[in-house]
């Protein structure tokens, strides 16, 4: 798959930004009252469309990895850039994970009543426009726009510049199904062409078209989001993962759990960077392995370290 990179050459891009913003404004509202069978009609087409297109998808991701390597990228961006069947795989899976969630639209969270008996509740609603901001990740296209349309928002997605093409495959995979269900394509936005400027356009909120700004990226990213955002922003500034093995944790269970924050993905911003450990876990394990290697834990420094952070 050849997929052209300048689709927006000639064009301009804030008036192209402008209409993407009033376009998913004039759908959100469908989307809002979109019964929860069709938005998992939606969702569900959506993973049979990204199995179906994962030849597509696996050529542009190819191109962008090119480019990355030709551009000297590391080995850490490049693993978080790549995609292989496995990993299509699991984008089409984690659509599935999302439709079998319950729809959060109309729930009920708190209710009470006045004196005067009046009744009063606190009800889950669509939010509207979203706008994600994400860097080299082509599977948070996917994740992302799944949540959104879960939840009855519209999406406006701004992937990183290298991934581009593979932001594209996937999106036109999202797109199909949100036509399979007879819900609106716009919808879910895809910003065109690599040109900066338009994180700027977001972060400005569009002309009110964008009710909240979501990034997920490294620290720069969320910084420069906090710091020019006109309209509300759900973020974080560390990416700090930690993870605590508590006195009552069962040892083996806690072991998988700690490979597998760790180990099952390196690259990612969700992997582990800090075990905690009970002092009485820890003295627990003194005959034993660790809970992060075949180590005992008398001879491992780092778990013993971590045990003195902790208060029995």
């Amino acid at each position: 798959m050849t997929a052209p990179l300048k689709t927006v050459e000639g064009s301009n891009i804030a008036t192209l930004m402008a209409e993407i913003g009033e376009r998913a404004r004039s759908v959100a509202r469908v989307l809002a009252l979109a019964p929860t069978a069709q938005k998992d009609r939606a969702l569900a087409a959506m993973a049979a469309a990204i199995r179906a297109r994962k030849a597509q998808i696996l050529g542009a991701n190819a191109e962008d990895m090119a480019e990355a390597k030709a551009s000297g990228a590391t080995s850490a961006f490049l693993d978080r850039l790549a995609l292989d069947e496995r990993r299509v795989a699991a984008m089409a899976e984690g659509l599935d994970v999302v439709r079998e969630l319950a729809d959060p639209v109309g729930t009920v969270t708190e209710r009470w009543t006045r004196p005067n008996g009046m009744t009063i509740e606190r009800v889950r609603v669509p939010i509207g426009v979203v706008g994600i901001i994400y860097e080299s990740r082509p599977n948070v296209t996917a994740d992302a726009a799944s949540l959104c349309v879960k939840a009855g928002n519209a999406a406006i997605l701004r992937g990183g510049s290298e991934s581009y093409r593979s932001n594209q495959a996937i999106h036109a995979a999202l797109v199909e199904g949100m036509r399979a269900a007879s819900l609106p394509e716009a919808a879910i936005a895809l910003v065109p062409g690599r040109d900066r400027s338009a994180v700027g356009m977001m972060l400005s909120g569009l002309d009110g078209a964008i009710d909240v700004i979501v990034p997920r990226g490294g620290k720069s990213l969320v910084a420069r989001v906090q710091a020019e955002a006109r309209v509300p922003v759900f973020a974080h500034l560390e990416g700090i993962c930690h993870v605590y093995v508590d006195k009552a944790a069962k040892l083996d269970m806690a072991k998988t759990i700690v490979l597998n924050a760790k180990m099952r993905r390196t690259g990612v911003c969700g992997a582990a960077e800090t075990l905690l450990v009970d002092r009485a876990a820890a003295r627990r394990t003194s005959n034993r392995s660790s809970p992060c290697c075949s180590m005992p834990v008398a001879r491992c420094a780092a778990t013993r370290q971590c045990a003195r952070l902790t208060s029995a």
